[in-house]
């Protein structure tokens, strides 16, 4: 589906500071006049919030597969309802985790087949760029308790954790769309890192101060 906005995906293990790249990335595109969404997933809804609380739940147990059709149910409201019509304002969206999240973290128990199917149904348009901020699973981790207490996800072994990022970068080698960042590095080279690949992709953005 073409639609005049841009959507650009964020992703990565935990504690690669996502939020905290999308953040300054939005305020430094609308210090140049873009209107931008700033958006998450599981979320960016009211129905995507509470499947977020769902699924981030400790105390909750959802099988692999219960976890992607969950992810993919609030991922098709996400998408109709907020993502779509921000893009057809001509908005550039700036989404924290999409279906790539889905496939590293659902990819150690769903077939790959299953997963391709929910999302060839649920994303009918896909990201124009994805950056995903790679560093390592024990720091990533570390820096994640730090920030709060552990949800669903964080409290997983270490070994899990370590598959999600392996298939990360399997995706990452994959996907030209798809650029990998170095995000165990400052917060400012990470950011620099990511203008770079900005201006490279978007050739009227060569000038984004």
């Amino acid at each position: 589906m073409t639609l005049p906005g841009r959507f650009i995906t964020f992703e990565g293990p935990e504690g690669a500071g996502k939020s905290t790249q999308i953040a300054l990335l939005a305020e430094r595109l609308r210090s140049a006049g873009e209107a931008v969404t700033m958006t998450r997933e599981p979320g960016g809804t009211p129905g995507g919030e509470a499947l977020r609380d769902v699924l981030l739940n400790p105390a909750a147990t959802w099988s692999p597969l219960a976890e992607a059709l969950l992810m993919n149910a609030a991922r098709d409201a996400h998408m109709q309802t907020l993502i779509l019509p921000a893009l057809q304002r001509g908005e550039t969206v700036l989404c924290d985790r999409f279906a790539a999240s889905t496939l590293a973290y659902q990819g150690d128990g769903v077939a790959p087949e299953t997963l391709a199917a929910l999302e060839a149904a649920v994303v009918v348009r896909r990201p124009d760029l994805v950056l995903l901020l790679d560093l390592p699973v024990a720091e990533g981790l570390a820096r994640a308790k730090a920030r709060s207490t552990a949800d669903r996800f964080e409290g997983r072994r270490l070994d899990y954790h370590e598959g999600v990022r392996a298939r990360f970068l399997e995706l990452a080698a994959k996907d030209p769309n798809m650029h990998c960042i170095d995000a165990a590095q400052p917060q400012d080279d990470v950011s620099a890192a990511i203008l770079e690949v900005m201006r490279a992709h978007y050739p009227d953005w060569a000038a984004l101060p």
